[in-house]
């Protein structure tokens, strides 16, 4: 049996190997994936299979996260993004780029909106966001991040402590997955991409 997440009503038997869906010469767009086990009319054996997935990683930049998350995933079909890291350079891009001001009111929301141009593209692109709350700062660009995603109506994954359980209740409730440890995070990825787990 073969399953797929294209827009055409395909036949059992098509392959993205074989045809493309559309009777045209480019592969289809749309993402495809097989499940079975044995060798296809190609010769070749399949396998289950999902495109490449695009994860926003939202949230604290104070500590490496992000890092861990990459490093760990870096054998899987994804590609990561997220906001500038830099915190000084997040701070003050407004004022570098198109002037100062006296008022420190204005100085922060030339920053708030220029880095908005980064963060609408990346999680307007993405399949999966990740937003991270931290431990020591009230993160409200962070919970802000999670309702815009959740509004895209794109997968939303919140990482946090035990100690912000209460106060996140309403953005872990629009989540789908809720976890703690970067490590958790990588587990979803694989098992979105493979159907497996690592025991």
């Amino acid at each position: 049996m073969v399953a797929m997440a294209c827009r055409t009503r395909h036949p059992a038997t098509h392959h993205i190997r074989k045809t493309d869906c559309h009777g045209a010469r480019k592969p289809c767009p749309w993402p495809h994936w097989t499940q079975e086990a044995g060798p296809d009319t190609t010769g070749q054996t399949t396998r289950d299979w999902i495109k490449i997935l695009n994860v926003y990683l939202s949230g604290e930049i104070h500590t490496d996260w992000r890092d861990q998350i990459t490093a760990a995933a870096g054998n899987l079909e994804v590609v990561f993004s997220g906001p500038v890291t830099d915190h000084a350079a997040s701070d003050d891009c407004g004022v570098e780029i198109m002037g100062a001001e006296p008022d420190r009111f204005w100085h922060d929301n030339k920053g708030a909106r220029l880095n908005a141009i980064r963060t609408r593209k990346g999680i307007a692109d993405a399949d999966i966001v990740v937003v991270r709350f931290g431990e020591k700062y009230k993160q409200w660009n962070a919970a802000f991040d999670a309702g815009y995603a959740a509004a895209l109506g794109k997968s939303l994954i919140i990482m946090h402590g035990a100690d912000h359980q209460h106060a996140l209740k309403e953005v872990d409730a629009a989540a789908l997955a809720v976890v703690e440890e970067p490590a958790q995070v990588v587990s979803i990825l694989r098992y979105v991409l493979a159907g497996t787990l690592v025991k």
